[in-house]
């Protein structure tokens, strides 16, 4: 029978009170949630920590509220909560539900499924095992017995959950005496068997947000017509929506909604994003310089710039589907980009005026994921 290392126990009861024993502490602790992951290790030997800080008790690591923003999840509902929450988007349901057995789930937390420990062939094994073949690299020995020329551990995360989540764009919230950060789901993880989280040692995952899915709302005038379709452009879905004058007369716009993610969009400067495109247009236009132009609207914010075609700014009718006049720009909308295009054989001032004001007028509404 393999048996537990001795240890020591806390149970805090708030979240600033299990942050600040785990920074004092130090290396020597660990957080335990569920227990279903780190026990079985504990009696492998693979961790051995002094001290264990139980979140179990913690209240605001099991709350869950819904919003038109979407559904925030705390890290300590077990999988079996996080099932039976109609809530739950159906991709993440499934997920959990292929978690191990129905026990394991009624102990095993969310969180703790976003945090379990690489598996590999050569480490999980008892300790007698491990020390027959002289361990491995992950743990008290120096060859990666998977890949004996690698000097990096290549055992392989094995969190259920993580695809689901990164799928539908979700965010965790990390905690530490220091504050607080959010990164996405898909950026808590690195590329290595041992140190395979970018979660701090300090920093407790408190709590997981799936954003709702969100629609677009603009205004324009309701004589406008328009028409909506949607591409797949390096795998990404975008919408692109199209409106003019009812009578067809004066200029068009084509609207590209793609969504990058919050990171992504926090990450994109605008001005940055139309430098090369703007260049592009220079070279056939009556500007001698590119001017980029910034805008905000209530929600939404970006950059456009405005080219003259020197071949055509002295013809009166332009061939079919050739136009004087083009803005083009793009803007962040939370976590979409609203990249547009207008053309224009008429002076370009009314068009612009009334493209900025649709933009402008952007703002996302977010439901629920189902």
């Amino acid at each position: 029978m393999m048996r537990l290392p001795w240890f020591e126990h806390r149970a805090p009861r708030t979240l600033g009170e299990a942050a600040r024993i785990l920074a004092a502490e130090g290396p020597g602790a660990m957080l335990i949630a569920g227990g279903t992951d780190l026990l079985p290790n504990m009696k492998r030997r693979q961790m051995a920590p002094k001290l264990l800080v139980s979140l179990r008790n913690i209240p605001s690591m099991k709350g869950k509220a819904a919003s038109p923003g979407g559904l925030t999840l705390g890290a300590g509902l077990t999988l079996t909560e996080v099932l039976a929450d109609p809530r739950t988007p159906t991709a993440l349901r499934q997920a959990a539900g292929q978690v191990a057995t129905v026990h394991l789930r009624n102990m095993g937390t969310i969180g703790g499924n976003l945090c379990l420990d690489t598996r590999c062939n050569y480490y999980n094994q008892n300790y007698e095992w491990r020390k027959a073949i002289d361990f491995c690299l992950k743990k008290d020995g120096a060859i990666c017995w998977v890949a004996t020329a690698s000097k990096r551990c290549v055992a392989m995360s094995s969190t259920d959950c993580a695809p689901a989540l990164i799928a539908l764009g979700a965010t965790v919230k990390l905690v530490s005496p220091e504050g607080e950060r959010e990164i996405p789901v898909e950026n808590l993880f690195k590329n290595d068997g041992i140190d395979y989280l970018t979660r701090r040692p300090h920093e407790i995952l408190a709590e997981l947000t799936i954003p709702g899915k969100g629609k677009v709302r603009l205004t324009f005038p309701n004589a406008w017509q328009n028409s909506a379709g949607q591409v797949t452009q390096l795998g990404v879905p975008v919408q692109q929506l199209q409106f003019h004058p009812a009578d067809g007369a004066g200029f068009a716009i084509l609207l590209e909604i793609i969504p990058v993610g919050m990171e992504k969009a926090r990450e994109l400067d605008t001005r940055e994003a139309l430098a090369r495109p703007g260049q592009m247009e220079l070279a056939n236009s009556v500007e001698k310089e590119l001017n980029i132009q910034d805008f905000k609207g209530e929600e939404a914010a970006g950059s456009y710039f405005t080219m003259t075609d020197k071949k055509l700014v002295n013809t009166a009718q332009p061939p079919l589907g050739e136009y004087k006049y083009v803005t083009q720009g793009c803007a962040k909308l939370e976590d979409l980009i609203l990249s547009f295009r207008v053309v224009s054989n008429h002076t370009a001032g009314d068009e612009k005026t009334a493209v900025l004001k649709i933009i402008k007028s952007a703002c996302l509404v977010r439901q629920p994921t189902p």
